[in-house]
């Protein structure tokens, strides 16, 4: 689909910078979805990430995935399968605290290479959350904000890679779902594709596209946004040829942040806030059991918590 938006950052810096955030903002309202392009990482440093992942890969991770497929005899499946992903994976965690050096299997270039794309991404992150904030008519560092909590944001990678399938038509890549958290950056393989995002009940292919960002709006925002950005179902479809390589970095609130709608994004007649109000390690915690069901039901199941927490006022004496 050729006009897949894209958006192409280094124009925020000249004339076309009020046509520029008119973009971002039509795209957070009416995809939840878009390509990022000169968002100031370099492309001989996302070549080396793609690289060492890719390698990766080879050396520790295709021998277990195919003694896995073996094991579960995905290879001669005759119907579908529903509780299974036909990925290989595994999860870096940069935020509040870093795990990558106790992550096994990694030889000190990759680890080292994964921290400073760690701390790239994370600026990007933080720059497009304000970038939000001036669209929405938020104070500048609203969302930093609220997303930090007392302990600072959750940030961490999820290293993914999607061998060829023999039954794409049966297993899927990743199942449909939408993420539950804030905003997500994702670089993926500029040759095979295979992410795709629900748009007008239709399901569109995300394309591949060499030393991009693609950027997609979790739940958070949503909630956050008052449903005027919305968080979007995506899968990914496993290909017959080809390894798909994937990583996606998610930038989400604090355990322990508070998640509401901003104030000045509840209209005056609406009477009771459209979104609830919520701790976000709460939501992960049902998340987790219903990832890849509908999104309305998990507000519905967070507000009526946070409606059945009756406030005590004080005791009216006659």
């Amino acid at each position: 689909m050729a006009n897949f938006p894209v958006v192409d950052m280094s124009k925020l810096n000249t004339e076309e910078r009020v046509a520029t955030m008119e973009l971002i903002k039509d795209v957070c309202e009416n995809w939840g979805f878009f390509e990022l392009v000169n968002h100031e990482i370099s492309t001989e440093f996302m070549d080396t990430v793609e690289r060492l992942t890719k390698e990766h890969y080879k050396r520790f991770m295709e021998q277990r995935f195919k003694e896995m497929v073996a094991t579960k005899g995905l290879e001669t499946v005759q119907s579908e399968i529903d509780d299974l992903d036909w990925e290989s994976t595994f999860f870096l965690r940069h935020l509040p605290s870093s795990n990558i050096s106790e992550v096994p299997d990694l030889d000190e270039d990759y680890r080292k290479v994964m921290k400073e794309f760690a701390v790239k991404l994370e600026k990007l992150a933080e720059n497009l959350l304000d970038l939000l904030c001036e669209n929405l008519g938020l104070e500048k560092g609203y969302l930093k904000k609220v997303f930090y909590g007392s302990k600072g944001p959750n940030f961490g990678t999820k290293v993914s890679n999607y061998p060829p399938c023999p039954k794409p038509d049966l297993i899927k890549g990743l199942r449909a779902h939408t993420d539950a958290g804030g905003i997500i950056l994702l670089f993926q393989d500029d040759k095979v594709s295979g992410l795709q995002l629900l748009k007008d009940d239709q399901w569109i292919d995300v394309p591949p596209m060499r030393h991009s960002i693609v950027v997609n709006l979790g739940d958070q925002l949503e909630v956050i946004t008052n449903g005027k950005y919305k968080s979007v179902m995506h899968r990914v479809i496993a290909q017959t040829d080809g390894a798909r390589m994937s990583l996606a970095s998610f930038y989400n609130p604090g355990d322990d942040a508070v998640i509401s709608p901003a104030p000045s994004l509840v209209k005056e007649d609406e009477t009771s806030q459209v979104y609830p109000k919520f701790v976000f390690e709460d939501y992960m915690k049902l998340y987790l059991g219903v990832k890849f069901q509908a999104k309305e039901p998990r507000f519905e199941v967070m507000k009526a918590r946070s409606s059945s927490v009756v406030e005590v006022g004080p005791v009216a004496t006659v």
